[in-house]
């Protein structure tokens, strides 16, 4: 039997990898605010099979992680592999944001990551075993305008990730920690991230429906590496940034923002889940399933560390030749 805990998992990636890692050998603990969403994506796992508790809470509340695990590892046995996946974010310039809001945002994807990933350290350190999993962004690497909170958060979740895994290393633990990069997803969170945009917000084309996702990251709890970079989208940006940050600034410039809205008007009057969910059934998908893409094979290559390297170093020399190129014949 192996026990599994994912936070976020009432909705999104969290819902759907929770889904795809349903099976009879399975017991999964669900973390999330929204009790109701809790209850519904429990019911979906077990129709695939598999058996989950629920937790209603805020991971940026540490103690009620760590009780929560406590409870679930005296129901069901020792957690043997935890996924961070609860995120917020807003959508808004610099200039507009407060520090309560770069507060919050901290609070949950950073340090809700790091509640997570102690609660789970202080029970698999004496068993020494373990398999401690983040999910990232390519925005841990590359950040775009308008999300400098949640840009920050991962990339800070990626270096705590680095500091622990070395630190592991040289006590000669067994305990893995892997980060999973993420490209764009069709999830419910541009129906109710905070934004202070005029139009609404959207996932960067192209855009990746959660399911593929979910079993990228579902190939990753099962085989831990340092990191994955899901998707061609998520490896280009990583690269780029590696070889030439200064296009990926110039890119972000001219088309980081634009790229992130719609030409649909905000709802002004809609609620967000900063602070509180938002009521109603959210899934796994969000309302971008027409331009989703349901067939993945970059993400499928992951497993691939090699292949993927090499392919993605090619194309992001080939983009930043042609960038340079296009820059010489139409100067800006």
């Amino acid at each position: 039997m192996t026990n599994v805990m994912i936070t976020g998992a009432s909705a999104g990636v969290g819902r759907a990898l929770a889904e795809r890692l349903a099976a009879p050998q399975l017991k999964i603990g669900m973390i999330a605010r929204d009790r109701q969403r809790l209850e519904q994506a429990r019911d979906a796992v077990r129709e695939k099979g598999g058996e989950a508790l629920v937790f209603p809470l805020d991971v940026a509340d540490g103690e009620a992680v760590d009780a929560a695990v406590e409870e679930f590892e005296a129901r069901c046995g020792p957690v043997d592999i935890w996924v961070n996946v609860a995120m917020v974010t807003v959508i808004s310039p610099v200039s507009q944001m407060t520090a309560e809001e770069y507060r919050r945002v901290t609070e949950v994807t950073y340090l809700g990551a790091v509640n997570g990933t102690l609660s789970a350290l202080q029970r698999m350190r004496p068993r020494d075993r373990g398999h401690i999993v983040q999910i990232g962004s390519a925005l841990a690497y590359r950040a775009v305008p308008l999300q400098s909170a949640y840009c920050a958060a991962k990339s800070a979740l990626m270096r705590f990730s680095d500091s622990l895994r070395t630190e592991l290393m040289r006590q000669e633990s067994a305990i893995d920690v892997t980060v999973v990069h993420l490209p764009a997803v069709n999830t419910p969170q541009f129906d109710w991230a905070r934004n202070k945009m005029d139009k609404r917000p959207q996932p960067v084309p192209p855009v990746y429906q959660p399911e593929p996702v979910a079993d990228g990251i579902y190939h990753a709890v099962f085989h831990p590496r340092r990191e994955y970079w899901l998707g061609t989208p998520t490896w280009k940006a990583i690269l780029v940034e590696k070889l030439a940050p200064w296009l990926g600034d110039r890119m972000m410039a001219d088309q980081g923002w634009s790229g992130q809205l719609t030409d649909e008007p905000a709802e002004r009057d809609r609620a967000d889940n900063l602070h509180d969910p938002v009521p109603g059934d959210y899934g796994a998908r969000g309302r971008f399933s027409d331009i989703a893409r349901t067939d993945a094979p970059s993400i499928k290559a992951s497993k691939y560390r090699g292949l993927v390297v090499a392919l993605g170093a090619t194309a992001a020399l080939v983009l930043i030749a042609s960038t340079i190129l296009i820059s010489q014949i139409w100067p800006a």
